[in-house]
């Protein structure tokens, strides 16, 4: 009686029990769910006509829309593997991953397409280029391809093992690799999920957040799962994003905190009434308590913080208080709130290693690095074994990233295991030095990276944006600093820019800044 752990599970029980619920919006376009998968069967009896098979490639290149949340559950369908690429690399890149992956079919959105125009001779594997929406010269046009095709295709049995999605990482020091994610794998991060962040049956979620980032954090299925509604979103924009919360009734979204940064910071003008309520998940950096105090006391959200990599599907932790931090005062609570917290019911276990491979103190204080197993880790990289064996040949998942354990359990990043800084033989967290730099009232964003310094080997140098109508010199950062920190934490360069250099999803390129690359200096 066993059936396998899919996340087309939930499409199934969805479509059955809530067909004429509101599925999508997608700015005019509005789809129940039955309307919603039946266009999936249409595009998958499409697929399968164009050759399309178990375990091919089908990439999709392209922003939050209907066409590409579509895309979560036609391809999967058919047995093949959806690739989804971020949409704002570079032509090289693109060319990289569909190749990298032998991707049969790209999709891509108009956005797109002129790039692509350029590239599509050096896609030798490509047998079919379609336009998600063309109707555009040399591309198949995807809206006269789902109307004209019956939903009528063959389902193959599907393993829970078998490939799900290769999502690449971000590629930001060498090549993007492929993380090979299975049914499995994404089942159970949704049901983590959903018995931790309990959205509900007609809830309203917002894409603030992009989907082919860890298939949107998996809540491309998580919001079906719970017959909620998919409200897309194609860019961040301040004040669309507070118009779709208030005309949709949104309740749910997730953001990097460097969204979070954004919505917290924007002028009461463009923003307008806040509606209060919104449970908000963010990861991808540690935020500042400083933002989460702010969106929770000002706004009157609800904002958990939850960790994990591409590789581990992506949740591993989430940050939960407990009945007895109930009595914690707001700054307390919002600090709490910041640390990773701990392991979800279903991502299995996580332990903080030191060198030797042993677990360190639960003191707070003792650093190592977070290694996990269980369910939600990945199958490995695509035709990457060297890369694969490097991270997980011993049984465990290496993050890379440095941490503490607190008392009770809740981990804690102290920093990227290559971003923390040496000065002087004393480790120092840049994340706790950008901690403190927020709480000063005219700091927006800093980003602390190492620079040499002839005495001590390397300092903390921080980049810094100010808010807006904000003032401040260095001098008075680097006083404000130490007077919040031990005096050699604190950063002997204050550099002032426009904007701090970010990934696609909201991180912070310490690369960049490290090489002295970072934004133009503001004027």
């Amino acid at each position: 009686m066993e059936t396998a752990l899919t996340p087309l599970e939930f499409a199934r029980r969805t479509r059955r029990l809530h067909p004429h619920r509101e599925a999508v919006v997608d700015q005019d376009l509005r789809l129940t769910y039955e309307e919603f998968f039946d266009r999936c069967d249409r595009w998958s009896a499409a697929l399968q006509r164009m050759g399309v098979g178990k375990g091919d490639r089908v990439a999709y290149i392209a922003p939050n829309t209907h066409a590409q949340l579509e895309s979560f559950y036609a391809v999967p369908q058919l047995g093949a593997v959806l690739v989804p690429v971020n949409y704002r690399l570079s032509a090289d890149d693109f060319v990289y991953i569909v190749n990298h992956s032998g991707a049969k079919v790209l999709c891509a959105h108009s956005d797109q397409l002129a790039v692509l125009d350029g590239v599509r001779s050096q896609m030798p594997g490509v047998e079919r280029f379609v336009a998600l929406e063309g109707p555009a010269e040399g591309w198949e046009d995807y809206e006269s391809l789902v109307a004209d095709t019956s939903p009528d295709f063959t389902a193959p049995e599907i393993a829970e093992t078998d490939l799900l999605t290769i999502n690449y990482t971000s590629g930001t020091t060498a090549r993007p690799k492929g993380v090979m994610i299975t049914h499995r794998n994404a089942y159970m991060n949704s049901v983590g999920t959903l018995l931790h962040l309990r959205i509900g049956v007609g809830e309203r979620y917002l894409w603030t957040l992009p989907m082919f980032h860890a298939n949107g954090w998996t809540y491309v299925w998580t919001v079906t799962a719970a017959a909620a509604t998919h409200v897309c979103l194609r860019a961040i924009d301040a004040g669309r994003v507070f118009d779709l919360i208030r005309d949709e009734r949104v309740t749910w979204l997730c953001a990097a905190p460097t969204v979070l940064i954004t919505l917290a910071n924007t002028p009461e003008d463009v923003r307008g009434a806040v509606p209060s309520g919104v449970h908000v998940v963010t990861a991808g950096a540690s935020p500042a308590a400083d933002t989460i105090e702010r969106l929770e006391g000002a706004f009157g959200w609800r904002v958990t913080h939850v960790y994990g990599l591409t590789e581990t599907t992506p949740f591993i932790t989430v940050c939960e208080p407990w009945p007895e931090h109930a009595d914690l005062g707001s700054t307390e609570h919002a600090a709490l709130k910041a640390r990773q917290g701990v392991e979800l019911i279903t991502s299995g276990e996580l332990k903080v290693l030191d060198a030797k491979g042993g677990e360190v103190a639960w003191d707070g204080e003792t650093v190592g690095e977070i290694a996990v197993r269980g369910n939600v880790v990945m199958a490995g990289y695509y035709n990457d074994p060297e890369a694969t064996e490097a991270v997980m040949g011993d049984g465990w998942f290496r993050t890379g990233d440095a941490a503490v354990t607190h008392p009770d359990g809740f981990v804690e990043i102290q920093d990227r295991i290559k971003d923390v800084i040496i000065s002087g033989g004393e480790n120092i967290s840049s994340i706790e030095v950008e901690g403190v730099l927020l709480r000063h009232p005219a700091v927006q964003e800093a980003a602390i990276v190492g620079v040499p310094h002839e005495r001590w080997g390397e300092t903390p140098k921080a980049s810094v944006v100010l808010r807006e109508g904000s003032s401040a010199t260095a001098d008075e950062l680097i006083t404000f600093a130490r007077d919040n920190l031990a005096h050699f934490k604190a950063p002997t360069q204050v550099e002032f820019v426009a904007q701090l250099p970010k990934t696609a999803t909201g991180k912070i390129q310490k690369y960049v800044l490290r090489k002295g690359a970072s934004a133009v200096s503001r004027q």
